[in-house]
């Protein structure tokens, strides 16, 4: 019999893999990796802001998520240069978050948990949170779809359609940083744009349709997920980044897959 811990772990990446699948789909469409950083990294001033307030951790970082969205989004409408931008926004934000964290009183934390996640210490209310928040984004993703992908293909189209593609990019945005709220205790903030990028990126040489691309970056997030946590288990690794190398693992074979069978 499997302990109670192990399961709660896993329907926690099963969780996880349901929102980044279709929403890292977009992430790697637009080219967003970059964002998924900034937002990620912000991540742990948002944990330093409930520490400091007696906060949930969760409530701490989705408002920090939350307001990096909201920035990025307007700065990227205004057409500020978003490479630069994001990359001072990322470091910053995770700076000041880690000197942050030193100013709390009588706190004495372990950041490793929050920079790699410690998915195996999930908890029966952790995974409320986590399949509530992949479900609200799974919904939004759902309902906006096909103007998503509409301003994703092509924002002059977008514009012609009556859509507004700033409004679609900020959809994207605030789902990003429910995801990152929601995965921050499962694999970590460093690790957060990997468990976004590498199953959607291994799932596009796969796929012949977008929804297809979708679907099949789910079910590599929830085969990651399971085989980095049987790996964990077996050589007893960190969890959060044995995840991220069992997505690795499989993105490298759907590589080589995808070329040989164009071949």
């Amino acid at each position: 019999m499997l302990d109670d811990f192990l399961i709660r772990a896993a329907l926690a990446g099963i969780g996880l893999a349901l929102a980044t699948g279709p929403l890292g789909s977009f992430v790697v469409w637009r080219r967003m990796a970059y964002f998924g950083d900034a937002t990620s990294h912000a991540a742990i001033l948002g944990v330093a802001l409930a520490l400091a307030g007696s906060l949930p951790i969760g409530a701490g970082t989705l408002l920090v998520a939350l307001a990096m969205a909201g920035t990025v989004s307007t700065l990227a409408a205004k057409g500020w240069a978003m490479d630069t931008t994001l990359g001072v926004l990322a470091h910053g934000a995770l700076a000041f978050g880690l000197v942050a964290i030193s100013f709390v009183p009588q706190v004495r934390t372990d950041l490793s948990a929050y920079l790699f996640g410690d998915i195996l210490a999930v908890s029966k209310g952790d995974l409320a949170f986590v399949w509530g928040g992949a479900l609200l984004v799974l919904a939004l993703i759902g309902w906006r779809w096909q103007p998503l992908l509409t301003a994703t293909v092509n924002e002059d189209l977008a514009h012609a359609s009556g859509l507004n593609p700033d409004r679609e990019r900020l959809v994207l945005t605030l789902a990003l940083a429910v995801v990152v709220a929601v995965a921050l205790k499962v694999v970590g903030a460093l690790l957060i744009a990997a468990m976004l990028i590498i199953p959607a990126a291994a799932a596009r040489g796969l796929a012949r349709s977008p929804e297809a691309m979708a679907g099949l970056a789910v079910a590599i997030g929830v085969l990651s997920s399971l085989a980095g946590l049987g790996l964990s288990l077996w050589q007893d690794t960190p969890a959060g980044p044995s995840i991220v190398t069992a997505a690795a693992l499989i993105f490298a074979a759907a590589a080589v897959f995808g070329r040989m069978s164009r071949a």
